[in-house]
């Protein structure tokens, strides 16, 4: 009896339960945005803004020295007398005095200008890659973060870009200028900076996007694959642009950062209208278009430079990125057999 019980139990009917699989838990840091990292972003920008400024920084104090009234023997707004009274009173070195402040100011500054670039865009876009209204938005809140980084090291630049300037150099100026003006001295010009940057960004990352879908559509072939052609020529007309419109807060800006020096104005409130005012009286309307053409000859190769070497690191960490992803795939199958 107890025999047939245990035949009838062993020959069961019923099919085996299957076992789970066996489980290989992994955490996966997921990619922000356009298949990066948020720190990917940073670095690429940081690339990108020290590249751009560096590149480009004789022109920039051309314009620097342009803008400024009555502070030094240029008098002439034209480039070619500016350029050459710089070279025979100072040399070439003159041309790059005050970079050491651009190299500290611009990395740091650019690394946080991209990287909330790409954050704002992507909260603003709602997952809408030709919305310009989020581009401009996104621009402006990258600049207001990024010109709380830059502006301190921008005015120790361009009071050394100034002719005969008193400072030995960057820590020299620094440690003077907080000593005899105080901290809000690196700040007199942030409000200006910001109201100067705000439109011009948004100017800026509007055109950017719709010249570079309007080339990619001109070559749909490239399309999925944008040339570093498309990147300079889309950025060199989003800088040039962006540079033209917004060339009066420029001058105001340089003014407020080199009050006081080598005989420069200094203001009663440091307020905009004030600035204005006091340039109109000296040189008129045509006074705050001091610098354009060296600040749109700036702008326009620069942003070329900053936005083809961006979306080149961008392509890098994103080839970077598929190739840590299939080998943590290639991983998880060894483990799950």
């Amino acid at each position: 009896m107890a025999t047939d019980a245990t035949r009838k139990f062993t020959k069961s009917d019923l099919l085996p339960v299957p076992q789970p699989p066996t489980f290989h838990p992994q955490i996966l840091v997921t990619p922000a945005h356009d298949g990066l990292h948020f720190w990917q972003f940073m670095v690429a920008g940081s690339i990108a803004g020290s590249i751009e400024h560096m590149s480009m920084f004789p022109i920039d104090t051309i314009k620097t020295r342009m803008q400024v009234l009555s502070s030094c023997p240029i008098k002439s707004a034209g480039i070619r007398q500016a350029l050459g009274s710089i070279l025979q009173t100072e040399g070439i070195a003159g041309l790059y005095r005050g970079i050491g402040a651009m190299g500290l100011g611009a990395g740091p500054a650019h690394a946080v200008y991209f990287s909330a670039y790409e954050v704002f865009k992507k909260y603003f876009s709602g997952g809408n890659p030709n919305n310009a209204v989020a581009h401009a938005a996104a621009g402006v809140c990258a600049t207001v973060a990024s010109d709380a980084v830059f502006t301190p090291m921008d005015m120790v630049k361009q009071r050394l870009q100034l002719s005969n300037s008193p400072y030995k150099g960057v820590m020299d100026c620094v440690k003077r200028v907080l000593r005899e003006e105080g901290i809000r001295a690196f700040y007199a010009s942030y409000r200006t900076t910001v109201l100067m940057n705000a439109p011009f960004t948004a100017v800026h990352f509007t055109t950017y996007e719709a010249a570079k879908r309007g080339l990619s559509e001109i070559s749909p072939e490239s399309a999925n694959d944008e040339t570093l052609i498309v990147h300079a020529t889309a950025g060199a007309a989003a800088g040039a642009l962006a540079a033209a419109v917004t060339t009066p807060l420029d001058v105001v800006k340089t003014q407020l950062q080199c009050q006081g020096v080598c005989g420069c104005d200094r203001f009663r409130n440091g307020s905009i209208s004030d600035v204005i005012g006091t340039i109109v009286k000296k040189d008129g309307y045509r006074g705050l278009l001091r610098g354009w053409m060296p600040r749109m000859l700036f702008h326009s190769p620069a942003a070329a430079i900053c936005w083809s070497t961006y979306e080149a690191g961008k392509s890098f960490f994103q080839q970077l990125n598929v190739v840590a992803d299939d080998d943590d795939h290639g991983s998880s199958s060894k483990l799950i057999r």
